[in-house]
C-alpha cells in the first residue's frame, strides 16, 4: 500500500475506534430503533467510512480490502449491527463504481457517497424496454434501507450475455416491507424491498457477470476485485471485533466479580475463571490470526495473475471459519460470566445475540462451505450455484 493511502488508513482507523464507544453508548436504542440512530450515520460520513473505498478521482480516498475489513472490526467494538451496517453501505459504494461511468457521476455528483443497501440475491425480473428495462419483485435482506437514497437489486433477465442483471433506483421508487424483528442484528433494520414494475434507465443496470464475476489475469487495482471474497472478509470482521470485545469485558468482569452464594469469594482468585480467560484469548486470537492470513493468501493470489476457484473457496473458508472461533470465544466468556450478564443494559448479551445470528448469512453457512472447499480440494469444479 502507498505511503499516502496508508497513512490515509490508519488516520481513518484511529477516528473509527474514537467513535466505537458512542456506538456503544447508543446500541441499546439502535436495537429499539430497529436502524441506526441518525447521529451514527453523521458520525460515519464525518468519519470517511462511507467514502472509503470511492476512488479518489470521484473525491473518495481509493483504500481497499485491509482498510474496510479493519474498519468493520474495529467498529464492532462498540457494536456489531452499526458496524455490519456501515460497512455494507460503504462496500455497496465499491460495487456503484463498477457501473456505467454515466451512473457514477450521477449519483457521486453532490457528495463522494450514497447510501445504497444492496440484496444480491437474484429474486426479481426484469425486461427489456425502449431506453432500458422495467423490474418487478421482492428482495430480503436490505442492510441499511431505512435510510436509503438508492437501492440496487440483482433481478433474473438477460443483459449484457448474463442471465441476471443489478438495478438501482431512487429509494423513492421502492416500497419496504416492515419484517425486520429479529433476536440479534436488530439495528441493521435489514427489511425487505419491492419493486413494482419500475423502469430503470439502461446506464443503471449492469449484467450480473460483469458485476460478480472474478477478474482474468493479474489485479491490481481494488476496484476489480471480485465482490463474494471482499464481502466475506468484511462481513465476518465484525464477529471478530464482537469477540474481542466480549474477551475484554470479560477480563474486567473478573477482576471486580464477587461469585454469588459464596463468603465474598472474587471469580479473580479462580482459577477456572484463569483458565477460562486464557481459552477465549487464545480462541479470538486465532480467530484473528486466521482471518488476517485469510486476507493475505487472497490478496496475493489475485494480484500475482489468474486467480483459481481454489483462492476463491479458500477465502469463503477463512471468514466462515473466523465466524465459527469468534463464537466459540464469546460463548466461553459468557458462560462463566453469570446470569447478570443477559440483562437488557449488559453488552455481553447483545455482543452473542448479534453474532449469532450474523452467523446465519450465506456466506457463513458451515455446511455449504465446508463442503464447497472440500469438493474443490479433491479436484471437483465448482458449480454454478457456487457462491465463489
Amino acid at each position: 500500500m502507498p505511503s499516502r493511502a496508508r497513512h490515509q488508513a490508519e488516520e481513518l482507523l484511529a477516528r473509527c475506534a474514537a467513535l466505537a464507544p458512542a456506538l456503544e453508548n447508543r446500541a441499546a436504542e439502535a436495537e429499539r430503533l430497529r436502524r441506526l440512530p441518525d447521529e451514527t450515520i453523521a458520525d460515519a460520513a464525518a468519519a470517511g467510512v462511507f467514502s472509503m473505498l470511492v476512488p479518489a478521482a470521484h473525491g473518495g480516498a481509493g483504500l481497499g480490502l485491509f482498510a474496510v475489513a479493519q474498519v468493520a472490526r474495529t467498529l464492532a467494538h462498540g457494536c456489531v449491527s452499526s458496524a455490519w451496517t456501515l460497512s455494507f453501505f460503504a462496500l455497496h459504494n465499491w460495487l456503484l463504481g463498477k457501473f456505467d461511468p454515466a451512473l457514477v457521476r450521477e449519483l457521486f455528483a453532490a457528495r463522494p457517497w450514497v447510501l445504497v443497501p444492496a440484496p444480491l440475491a437474484p429474486t426479481g425480473r426484469l425486461t427489456a424496454v425502449e431506453g432500458g428495462h422495467r423490474v418487478s419483485g421482492r428482495w430480503e435482506w436490505a442492510t441499511g434501507v431505512m435510510h436509503a437514497e438508492w437501492v440496487m437489486v440483482h433481478a433474473l433477465g438477460t443483459v449484457d450475455g448474463s442471465p441476471t442483471a443489478f438495478c438501482v433506483v431512487p429509494a423513492r421508487e421502492v416500497r419496504i416491507e416492515d419484517v425486520w424483528f429479529t433476536s440479534g442484528m436488530c439495528a441493521t433494520g435489514s427489511n425487505a424491498v419491492v419493486l413494482d414494475d419500475v423502469f430503470v434507465p439502461a446506464h443503471r443496470t449492469l449484467g450480473g457477470f460483469r458485476l460478480m464475476a472474478p477478474a482474468k489475469g493479474a489485479v491490481r487495482d481494488f476496484a476489480e476485485y471480485p465482490i463474494v471474497p471482499v464481502l466475506a472478509f468484511v462481513a465476518s470482521a465484525p464477529a471478530l471485533g464482537a469477540a474481542e470485545r466480549a474477551v475484554d469485558l470479560f477480563r474486567e468482569r473478573v477482576r471486580h466479580r464477587v461469585l454469588a452464594y459464596t463468603l465474598g469469594e472474587r471469580q479473580l482468585d479462580q482459577p477456572a475463571a484463569q483458565i477460562r480467560l486464557s481459552a477465549a484469548l487464545a480462541t479470538v486470537r486465532a480467530a484473528r490470526a486466521t482471518w488476517e492470513a485469510g486476507m493475505h493468501a487472497f490478496t496475493s493470489a489475485i494480484e500475482s495473475g489468474g486467480v483459481r476457484p481454489l483462492d476463491l473457496a479458500g477465502a469463503r473458508l477463512a471468514a466462515a471459519h473466523t465466524v465459527r472461533l469468534a463464537r466459540e470465544a464469546i460463548a466461553t466468556v459468557c458462560d462463566g460470566s453469570g446470569a447478570s450478564v443477559y440483562f437488557d443494559a449488559a453488552p455481553l448479551q447483545r455482543l452473542q445475540r448479534d453474532v449469532e445470528v450474523l452467523k446465519g448469512h450465506v456466506v457463513f453457512d458451515w455446511d455449504r462451505t465446508a463442503e464447497l472447499v472440500g469438493r474443490i480440494e479433491l479436484g471437483f469444479d465448482p458449480r454454478p450455484s457456487d457462491m465463489l
